[in-house]
């Protein structure tokens, strides 16, 4: 996979509706977990959406999906500034981007 990006996802990124509308396309993905982390929520205009924090005794189940660094890009753009994006391990051993709570 040379030039595509490892991205974690487990909220609306795993929607194939909300996909298309901001990469343009679905992404088929595999499941895999992130351990030392579990789903909170944060409010984007007066909207609740899934975020992750850190807690070491919990994990969150979602996707591994492989994108391009211009998809990645447009991700970015979709996740707002109210969002990090960091590199993480997953419970599969791969390194993989994910967004979290700032």
């Amino acid at each position: 996979m040379g030039n595509k990006e490892i991205l974690f996802v487990y909220g609306t990124l795993k929607d194939p509706s909300v996909q298309m509308e901001v990469v343009g396309k679905t992404i088929v993905g595999s499941a895999d977990v992130l351990t030392g982390y579990r789903k909170s929520e944060i409010v984007i205009d007066g909207e609740n959406y899934p975020a992750i924090v850190p807690d070491t005794k919990s994990n969150v189940d979602g996707l591994v999906v492989y994108v391009t660094r211009e998809e990645l890009g447009l991700i970015d753009a979709y996740e707002t500034d109210v969002y990090k994006r960091f590199l993480i391990v997953l419970k599969s051993g791969k390194t993989a981007w994910a967004y979290a709570k700032r």
